[in-house]
């Protein structure tokens, strides 16, 4: 990980509301079994429905082991939603390499196809982006990760151009990342299939903004 990727991650002060972390297997496998659970409800009957029994009987665990490691839902909820940021970093992660590799050879339909697919893996998270309930910590945290995915952007847009990231391709590859979020929630909010058409109109309009932007920072150079 990069001097850049990191100083985008969040806060060490802004990690989740637990009680304890899990040291061995079993609590390791309960934790898991938990944060499914609540994942399943959160995507299957929304935020209201999410409660720590529902939790309990959905994970096959006693409703007090999970106090053994979170106070509250919204430590459940916090946790959960940690975990599918994670995956937004990681993905760009990712991509910052293939692109140092040589091997990203169609930026925005990569980068578009891999986003969609955690946006389709993540149904709790969908749910809990739509609704909007989410913490103070948890919302700052969004924040940041939005920032890093930015960031992992314009090092691929540098590299890819051979231009230093300037302030127009700051504000573009932040504007990159609003426009897809906003439009990739959409595409998946709903229940059943995606609006695949949807995801294939970003990429249309996306290529668009991407050659525009790749002409006019080489040649500024």
């Amino acid at each position: 990980m990069t001097e850049a990727t990191e100083a985008a991650r969040p806060e060490p002060g802004a990690r989740p509301r637990v009680r304890r972390q899990p040291q061995q297997a079993r609590s390791r496998a309960r934790v898991e079994a938990v944060l499914g659970a609540a994942d399943r409800i959160l995507s299957q009957e929304g935020y209201e429905a999410l409660t720590m029994r529902r939790i309990a009987e959905g994970a096959g665990v006693p409703v007090g082991s999970i106090y053994q490691f979170y106070p509250d839902k919204g430590a459940v909820v916090d946790a959960l939603g940690r975990r599918y940021l994670e995956g937004f970093g990681t993905a760009i992660d990712e991509l910052v390499e293939r692109a140092v590799q040589g091997e990203l050879t169609d930026l925005v339909g990569t980068m578009v196809d891999v986003y969609s697919e955690l946006f389709r893996s993540q149904p709790g998270g969908m749910a809990l982006w739509a609704g909007r309930h989410l913490s103070p910590e948890l919302a700052r945290a969004d924040e940041a990760s939005n920032a890093l995915i930015a960031d992992g952007l314009l090092r691929i847009v540098e590299h890819l151009t051979g231009a230093p990231g300037g302030e127009r391709a700051r504000r573009a590859t932040r504007m990159v990342v609003w426009a897809a979020n906003a439009v990739l929630h959409e595409a998946f909010k709903g229940e059943g299939e995606p609006d695949l058409e949807t995801v294939a109109e970003l990429k249309r309009m996306l290529d668009r903004y991407w050659e525009d932007l790749r002409e006019r920072l080489t040649g500024e150079g």
